[in-house]
């Protein structure tokens, strides 16, 4: 296995493409660092000094990238590729392990389908565990996405617009400290990338943002997990990260001026990142397929770079307090 590092060392829009084999060395990079890793199979052997270098710059907040691991559909699976297997009603194509969500057609079809995103989430998962092996007994595997609409394009509220950058924080879900791992393919058969904008770590959008918060309200979260606003009570560590992700969607001049480049990922490209840490946009792009896995902060190979360590550190407080 081969790895080639990097890292812009400043960014701004119009700023032209990242290429994904830039190599930078910058100790101290002004928007998301890229590595990409050279492997080609979904369980591939790595060396331990390797998995421990790939873990430190993914929790350190880099999107890495492999750019020759695709995913391989089987012969009677190219019929997927087209929106028209999506009932319109969500963005997403979902599966859990036992149904389907927001697909539309036969049975038998949907049946097919399913198995086609299950094998999808069997080679994520064994494909993180491989690359990140102390993670390994602490996955929790979320539901699997199949994306089958364009990035840009559909009618939304800031708050869902995912063109926009952002951190992802969920407003019904605390996540209390878990972490959201992601691994990303781009299967679109038409030869498009998958667009993405990155923008700046986590730690220097937190010191701008943070100040435009509100603070959480005595009371608040017990009151939301009375009404089932929220599944359980919302952490203070969960309103901040809430509040920065609708702080940044919101923020049109942050949208515009903030530190930030465009990374295109191009057809059989899989890439990883945390998506709680890593200020990123889809721009553009159509097919996809996403896993979803949470971790808690114990299984981090360097629980100081988590958003988690990092507000806390901000804020002068412990943010998981009942």
């Amino acid at each position: 296995m081969r790895a080639c590092r990097g890292c812009v060392p400043d960014g701004c829009v119009g700023a032209s493409p990242l290429s994904v084999c830039a190599v930078v060395d910058t100790p101290a990079p002004t928007v998301t660092p890229i590595v990409t890793i050279d492997v080609e199979d979904w369980r591939p052997q790595i060396r331990p000094a390797d998995t421990e270098r790939h873990a430190r710059e993914l929790e350190a907040g880099a999107v890495l990238v492999l750019p020759r691991l695709a995913f391989r559909f089987e012969p009677d699976e190219a019929r997927f590729l087209n929106v028209r297997w999506s009932d319109g009603k969500a963005k997403n194509i979902s599966f859990d392990g036992a149904s389907i969500r927001g697909a539309t057609g036969p049975a038998q079809d949907l049946a097919a389908l399913a198995r086609m995103i299950g094998r999808f989430a069997a080679d994520a998962t064994a494909l993180v565990t491989a690359l990140l092996p102390r993670y390994a007994p602490w996955l929790a595997r979320a539901r699997t996405s199949y994306r089958p609409h364009g990035a840009a394009g559909r009618a939304l509220s800031w708050r869902k617009d995912d063109t926009r950058l952002h951190v992802d924080a969920f407003p019904s879900r605390p996540m209390c400290g878990q972490r959201i791992l992601r691994v990303f393919c781009n299967v679109n058969p038409f030869g498009q990338d998958r667009v993405w904008r990155v923008g700046e770590p986590f730690e220097a959008m937190a010191r701008r943002l943070l100040p435009k918060l509100r603070p959480m309200i005595p009371g608040e979260a017990a009151c939301l997990s009375a009404l089932h606003v929220t599944r359980g009570r919302r952490s203070e560590y969960d309103h901040m990260m809430l509040g920065l992700h609708d702080c940044a969607k919101s923020d049109l001049d942050y949208q515009r001026n903030s530190p930030q480049r465009e990374v295109r990922f191009a057809p059989g490209t899989t890439w990883i990142c945390y998506s709680d840490q890593v200020m990123h946009a889809a721009a553009a792009g159509q097919y996809m397929l996403e896993q979803t896995v949470q971790l808690p902060p114990d299984a981090l190979y360097e629980p100081r770079s988590s958003p988690l360590a990092i507000l806390e550190r901000i804020s002068g407080r412990p943010l998981l307090a009942a």
